[in-house]
């Protein structure tokens, strides 16, 4: 995320607008270690399960946790399929490497390079999404569902042009709004499953939902919530009040609501980690 801006000025600054600029900061550095962390971890899982179920001559192995995932004889539908679950793995390393404060100050070439990475895999799964729901057929959930999964891949679509035409212009700040967008964005199905297994580890039980047809309003809200508004609406909500030096209170209001969104995802990626993608990987 990008770096607090400290105001400048000649009298001191307030101690309770310091209090709420590090109280934010903190929630951000925050937010976006168990978010990286998790995407790690599903990085892992999907490398080593479907990569090495692939390698080993088993790709049918993926329809245990994903229904049609492999059909046999479908050529087409099974190298889209394979080259999304490819693209998800460079996606979630790319974006590490971009958002390490590190590497776009000492290796400004690697961080263009991982950028170019990013954009081409993120533009990939957008495409490679809308075929999987609208022309491969068999997707499950809700038309509501797809919609909102539909909604998603436009905005990584948008982010993304719209990150690059600024990187071409030599608009950094712009830039660095737009790629943020573009990784929040980007990051909605791994939301979805976090927010899922979070919601699942609460109530111990498929509330909401039918886990047979796998629709129910709990997911058609989650869908909505996690591809189009939530962690979108929140990213902005960061932007501003990382430049309201001052407006102590959005500071703090902002930082408590990302401490709360930082606890469920973390709670979410415990769950999904121990039931889902752990007993996978080892």
């Amino acid at each position: 995320m990008p770096a607090l801006t400290w105001p400048t000025a000649t009298a001191p600054i307030p101690a309770t607008r310091r209090g709420a600029a590090a109280w934010l900061h903190a929630s951000v550095v925050a937010w976006l270690s168990v978010a990286l962390l998790g995407q790690l971890v599903f990085a892992v899982y999907v490398a080593v399960f479907y990569g090495g179920t692939a390698l080993a001559g088993r790709p049918e192995r993926w329809n245990e946790v994903q229904p049609h995932g492999w059909r046999s004889g479908a050529w087409l539908d099974n190298t889209v399929l394979s080259a999304h679950l490819l693209f998800t793995v460079l996606l979630i390393v790319a974006g590490l490497v971009q958002l390490l404060p590190a590497v776009r100050r000492r290796w400004p070439g690697v961080h263009r390079w991982s950028g170019r990475a990013y954009v081409l895999a993120a533009a990939t799964l957008a495409l490679g999404g809308l075929f999987l729901v609208w022309v491969r057929g068999g997707a499950v959930g809700s038309l509501s569902m797809h919609l909102a999964i539909t909604g998603n891949a436009l905005l990584i679509l948008l982010c993304a042009a719209m990150a690059w035409r600024a990187a071409r212009a030599r608009r950094i700040d712009e830039h660095r709004r737009w790629a943020l967008r573009l990784w929040v964005a980007a990051a909605g199905v791994w939301f979805f499953r976090v927010g899922l297994m979070a919601w699942l580890g609460v109530f111990r039980a498929p509330v909401g939902f039918d886990p047979k047809t796998f629709t129910g309003p709990f997911l058609t809200a989650l869908s909505w919530g996690v591809y189009v508004i939530v962690p979108l609406l929140l990213l902005e909500l960061v932007l501003r009040a990382q430049r309201a030096h001052q407006a102590p209170a959005l500071q703090a209001a902002v930082a408590a609501a990302l401490a709360l969104v930082t606890l469920v995802m973390a709670f979410g990626v415990v769950i999904a980690t121990l039931g889902m993608w752990g007993p996978r990987i080892v």
